[in-house]
């Protein structure tokens, strides 16, 4: 269930902040702000999910989720296909994200 939270923040993150990519980089209308800001604030809400005791450590183990699903977004989205390094950097960043959210605490 985690990993669903995590992965559906990911992509309300990702689209809400496209929209102000879209608006100031490619010209797009201001109105594409509106679902960009309803898309952050659904990203706010679904990090509070995450079953941890500090919002911090939810944060940061959020970050690895948030850096894999930004380069799926560049192939998808942006159609240039992520490189090895790519790949092995978000790989790391995962490991690292699972890490901090499962590691056993004392």
């Amino acid at each position: 269930m985690t990993f669903l939270v995590y992965a559906a923040a990911a992509l309300a993150e990702i689209a809400g902040c496209f929209s102000f990519w879209a608006w100031l980089r490619l010209g797009k209308s201001p109105w594409w702000l509106v679902p960009g800001m309803g898309a952050l604030a659904v990203f706010a809400y679904l990090l509070t999910l995450i079953p941890t005791d500090a919002a911090g450590r939810a944060y940061a183990a959020y970050g690895g989720v948030y850096i894999a699903a930004s380069l799926l977004w560049l192939w998808g989205a942006e159609g240039a296909r992520p490189d090895r390094w790519d790949m092995a950097g978000a790989g790391l960043c995962l490991a690292g994200a699972a890490l901090i959210l499962f590691g056993p605490r004392g």
